[in-house]
Formats: C-alpha cells, sequence, structure tokens
C-alpha cells in the first residue's frame, strides 16, 4: 500500500512495521483525527493470530507525530495490557498476546481443557484463543457430569500456499475415537495432510511433463499454472 496521507514519521515507522515485522501485517483502514485536517494519523492493523486475524487501532496524533501512538484493543481483549508486564519478561507484543491468551483459556474450569492443553504445549506452532463466535478448534467446556468427553468441533484452515495445491475443503479428517486426545489425534491427521501435499506435488509434476510434452507439436511459448491444466500456445 502507499502511505500518502501520513506525516513523514509516522508513513516511515508504518512502512517499517509492515515491511520487517516478523509476521505479514497490513492495514485495514486509515483516518484521521482532526475535524479540521485530512492528515492522516490512525489506522487499523490486522494481525495474524491463530488462524485467523485480531484488530488493533493505532492511535497517532499528526500534531505531535513523535509522541508514542495509543493502542486500542479489541473488545475482548480489555484486560490486555502488554507495557505492563507482572513477570518481567520480555518479547514483543504478539508473544505478550500469545502468553496472554494461554493464560486466559488456561483458567477455564474444565478438567478436559486443562489435559489437552498439557498434552500439546510441547508442540511447536500452538496458538491459543479464547473467543466467541469461531469456528476452528472447539471444546465443549464446563460439562461436569458427562461419561466421556465430547470430540473436539474440528475445522481445517490453510494458507494461500497450501490452497494453491489443492482445496483443504475436499480433505476427509480422520475419525475422532472415543477417549481420543488432541496430542493423539494431531499425529494421524498431520500424516493425512503430508501424504495429500505429496500427492498434489506429485501431480503438478506430471502435468508440467505433460504440457513440456506438447511444446514440439504446438510450439512455444506454452504456460501452465499449478491448479490446473492451462496452455496457451502460439501456433507459428
Amino acid at each position: 500500500m502507499t502511505y500518502d496521507g501520513f506525516p513523514p514519521f509516522i508513513s516511515a515507522q508504518l512502512h517499517y512495521l509492515i515491511n520487517h515485522f516478523a509476521h505479514p501485517v497490513r492495514v485495514e483502514q486509515a483516518w484521521s483525527g482532526s475535524k479540521y485536517s485530512n492528515t492522516l494519523d490512525r489506522f487499523t492493523l490486522l494481525i495474524p493470530y491463530c488462524l485467523d486475524t485480531i484488530k488493533w487501532d493505532v492511535i497517532y496524533n499528526a500534531e505531535f507525530p513523535h509522541a508514542p501512538p495509543d493502542i486500542i484493543f479489541g473488545p475482548e481483549d480489555e484486560d490486555f495490557h502488554p507495557f505492563y508486564n507482572e513477570s518481567g519478561g520480555e518479547g514483543d507484543s504478539r508473544d505478550q498476546y500469545m502468553s496472554y491468551q494461554r493464560k486466559r483459556v488456561g483458567e477455564v474450569d474444565d478438567d478436559r481443557l486443562k489435559f489437552e492443553i498439557c498434552t500439546m504445549l510441547s508442540r511447536e506452532g500452538i496458538e491459543m484463543h479464547m473467543s466467541s463466535g469461531v469456528e476452528k478448534v472447539i471444546y465443549p467446556v464446563n460439562r461436569k457430569y458427562v461419561s466421556a468427553p465430547s470430540a473436539p468441533h474440528l475445522k481445517l484452515m490453510s494458507t494461500p500456499a497450501l490452497k494453491s495445491l489443492f482445496s483443504v475443503d475436499d480433505v476427509k479428517l480422520p475419525p475422532w475415537l472415543d477417549g481420543m486426545c488432541m496430542a493423539e489425534y494431531l499425529p494421524h491427521l498431520e500424516e493425512t495432510l503430508e501424504r495429500q501435499v505429496s500427492e498434489a506435488v506429485s501431480l503438478i509434476e506430471v502435468r508440467r511433463r505433460f504440457i513440456e510434452a506438447l511444446a514440439p507439436l504446438f510450439g512455444r511459448p506454452i504456460e501452465t499454472d499449478s491448479v490446473g491444466i492451462f496452455v496457451y500456445a502460439f501456433f507459428l
């Protein structure tokens, strides 16, 4: 995006954030806080988290662009105070947000959820988020008098790069067996996905070789994408 309309100092900071942050953040909207000027000095950041995005409003003051901005977190994160760290630990705001969400989830009074958290924390890349209305991995909680815990609601998400290989909507998830926990389920799921991704990559290579074999017949240039067989041939 362009940063026209921001004061130079704010524009430089925003440019650095977009291009150097460890995760791909983007600006959803930008606006001016002044009634008498169109100078932009505040914006909404979309930050990837837990296969979704969280929105933080960053509020500068165009009259004092060198002053630190105020940051407004989401309505469910009123207790998140990244600049007041009781433990004295270090880390960027996203790391602190992960710790904050992990603490919130850990405080849920549900034995099954606490057990699942203990078995998964050693795995790399685990993110937790406590929110209403999400449709990813959802655990039924506060059901104290059931003979066996219910299976979590599972939904497979994917990155844009993975979607270019195949649609995760077509993936049949392995069955959840009675008494199973996520630490037992995830290896089966990973094995299924690795096999299907490998098959998709192999098919792409087969299609590429097929297209290349057409070159002597139709001439070049011939082009193809990674999803389907699309031939563009120029007859000479």
